[in-house]
């Protein structure tokens, strides 16, 4: 599962509804949903190399990496 701590982004947006985006430092594509960008909301990554992973509000965990390989953990 690829590391998702790197949200150091140097764009970051907060428009509307809770809902925060930005660009990591690796150019890859990051947003949050939810009270602030700490952890407890939903949050999804979309990264350069066409994989991306998510996390739902209820701890449910998807992970695709582009290439035909997906892994979902259900809580």
């Amino acid at each position: 599962m690829p590391s998702t701590s790197n949200n150091n982004p140097s764009s970051r947006t907060q428009p509307k509804d809770n809902v925060y985006s930005g660009v990591n430092n690796k150019g890859n594509i990051w947003y949050h949903r939810g009270d602030s960008v700490a952890p407890g909301g939903s949050y999804y990554y979309a990264n350069k190399d066409n994989s991306y992973y998510y996390q739902n509000s209820n701890g449910s965990k998807y992970y695709n990496n582009g290439k035909g390989y997906s892994y979902y953990k259900r809580y």
